[in-house]
């Protein structure tokens, strides 16, 4: 296949994201899964869906203009990955889409990590303690011969940023918990 043919069954413009690759990933997936799509073309449908997926996945920021590198990373591919890809992909047809659900590749299209997002949250309820503890002991003890008025500002400027911080990491949070919620209803 040619690098159009990858984006045309993702079903996606050749200038498309990391993001909206992975995204029409998992749509597509879903679509064409033999479990749950029983045509008889869904097999190699999905086969065809897995590789351009990791071929686009994995050449993304490498892909260019230029022919020749494109050429060679086409070569690359077809010599080193393409059968694999192709293997993983027939694995992965031949589970229930549960157990495919499960895979590391198809938790790699998570655009919305719950590691990452927990991890966000805590750091920013840490930033936001840190902040009013440390305007506190700055409060208690006191550096000689400094003034009052700049403590003041850098802990204002700390305690709004730390509260932007806090805002957007909740925000995620929320919504990775409204799409789990929705993911379990479906299911």
């Amino acid at each position: 296949m040619v690098l159009s043919e990858y984006y045309n069954i993702l079903g996606l413009p050749s200038n498309s994201s990391v993001e909206e690759i992975k995204k029409a990933y998992r749509k597509k997936a879903r679509l064409y899964h033999p479990d749950i799509n029983h045509s008889p073309d869904a097999q190699d449908l999905f086969i065809k869906l897995t590789e351009a997926y990791e071929f686009l996945n994995t050449y993304h920021e490498k892909i260019t203009t230029d022919e020749q590198e494109y050429n060679k990373l086409m070569e690359e591919w077809r010599k080193y990955r393409q059968d694999r890809s192709q293997a993983r992909a027939r694995f992965y047809a031949q589970k229930s889409y549960s157990q495919f659900k499960n895979t590391k590749l198809y938790r790699s299209t998570r655009i919305l990590n719950s590691t990452t997002i927990i991890f966000n949250f805590s750091i920013s309820v840490m930033v936001f303690i840190y902040t009013i503890l440390g305007y506190i002991l700055r409060l208690k003890n006191p550096i000689p011969k400094q003034e009052k008025p700049s403590t003041i500002f850098s802990f204002i400027l700390l305690l709004v940023l730390s509260i932007i911080l806090f805002t957007v990491s909740f925000i995620y949070l929320k919504a990775y918990l409204q799409t789990l919620k929705k993911q379990r209803k479906k299911t």
